[in-house]
């Protein structure tokens, strides 16, 4: 499993124009599924991403969790984290996890992250979406889950 996380001052995700996701300060996240990731796989990618020391404290040092900080969180899922460069002009996409298998685990995703007590707003799952920010910092991290 393969998460983009950037730190926001707010995002959001349409749909055709229609908003379907929005949150002020927290975590946008992108989420890859592949074709060997379980449950186990993203309990362990919620956590991280929740208790990911990536917000300033009193001195400005990365030492709040987006839970310390109370943050909001957007989580879009994103098959293309799986696209293989390494050939050719075109990706591959031979270890995304099939949508079927993906849409399970990403909606369970959201699941884990509101069960943590984060508002989570999240996009449509297989739609073209469009998504907006404010990146804080920049601050963008990758996180693959441990194989």
């Amino acid at each position: 499993m393969r998460a983009l996380i950037q730190r926001v001052r707010s995002a959001k995700v349409e749909v055709g124009s229609q908003c379907v996701g929005e949150i002020g300060f927290g975590l946008l996240t992108f989420l890859g599924v592949s074709q060997n990731d379980t449950e186990k796989d993203l309990q362990w990618m919620i956590d991280k991403i929740l208790n990911l020391r990536i917000f300033e404290d009193q001195n400005k040092k990365m030492n709040l969790s987006l839970l310390d900080a109370k943050g909001e969180h957007l989580l879009v899922s994103q098959f293309t984290l799986y696209g293989d460069t390494s050939q050719g002009r075109r990706p591959g996409f031979v270890e995304a996890a099939r949508p079927e298998q993906a849409r399970i685990l990403y909606e369970k995703g959201i699941a884990l992250s509101q069960s943590a007590g984060v508002k989570t707003a999240h996009g449509v799952f297989q739609a073209h979406m469009q998504v907006s920010l404010i990146n804080d910092g920049p601050t963008t991290f990758w996180v693959e889950s441990p194989r």
